[in-house]
């Protein structure tokens, strides 16, 4: 008590943070179980009707309007938002460890080019990939959705920058033994770096899962609707919006990457708050 009475001011502020994001979920939780007329003449109770919980059920099934059913793009965005996060690591991990643990010609020419990328967003490469992606014939596929996103400069560069603070005493010791470049990889810096894993795992699952631009161009085959995507698709319809349907979307949209954040919660912390090892 006597903290709270000395923090107060903290306290009261992070009480309204939480109220000012929590509201609005709150109200898109409570109107997808009201009347979609309604909604649409703005009388929005913050009062959810048990009656309206179904709409839960129809949209998983049927999607709104005719669209894609939610439980289908819920799993494409899940499997797009895996592999992206996936292959982030997997191509950060060994581009980062082979510029920092082997020594070759241009090794850091290599390493350069990959850090100047990060001056280019992708609205400026979205067009070169797109055409690369269609001399490829990937273009209404999943790999087309995925495989363009899983290169990442910035995980390369924090990777590295966790393997350059490995002492070199540890990597001789490791040698020593017998242990090869793969085995040294696999049983000492995975297991050292398995905090800063989970914590990129985690952003990167929440970047591909919210990821619109790209999927919006490379995918016009309904099948391969993000939830993203739909959300978009369900309020532009030429018809009237069903603002319930939309809304319990948006709900059930941010249930897998709350889960993953959730589920991650402990050793995310540690990878964002662990100093050196």
């Amino acid at each position: 008590m006597r903290d709270l009475r000395e923090n107060w001011p903290a306290h009261l502020i992070l009480i309204l943070g939480v109220l000012l994001f929590a509201l609005p979920l709150w109200l898109v939780f409570a109107g997808a179980t009201q009347d979609s007329s309604a909604i649409a003449r703005g009388d929005l109770s913050l009062i959810p009707r048990l009656s309206g919980f179904s709409v839960y059920a129809d949209v998983l099934g049927q999607g709104a309007a005719g669209a894609t059913p939610v439980w289908r793009m819920l799993a494409v965005s899940f499997g797009m938002a895996l592999c992206i996060a996936v292959g982030k690591i997997t191509i950060s991990v060994l581009s980062a460890y082979a510029v920092t643990f082997f020594r070759f010609p241009l090794r850091m020419v290599c390493f350069w080019i990959i850090f100047i990328t990060l001056m280019l967003p992708i609205e400026v490469r979205i067009i070169p990939t797109y055409a690369v992606m269609a001399d490829f014939g990937m273009i209404n596929t999943f790999g087309g959705l995925t495989v363009p996103l899983i290169a990442s400069a910035t995980a390369t560069l924090l990777f590295r920058q966790v393997f350059v603070a490995i002492p070199d005493e540890l990597m001789e010791a490791a040698r020593m033994d017998g242990a090869g470049p793969w085995r040294f990889l696999r049983d000492i810096l995975l297991p050292v770096t398995s905090s800063n894993i989970a914590a990129l795992f985690v952003i990167l699952f929440v970047y591909g899962w919210n990821q619109y631009l790209w999927p919006l161009l490379v995918a016009t085959d309904p099948r391969l609707d993000t939830i993203v995507i739909g959300i978009v698709k369900m309020i532009g319809v030429e018809n009237v919006v069903e603002w319930n349907k939309v809304m319990a979307t948006a709900i059930l949209a941010l249930l897998p990457p709350v889960a993953v954040v959730l589920l991650m919660q402990r050793w995310f912390v540690a990878g964002l708050t662990e100093g050196e090892k």
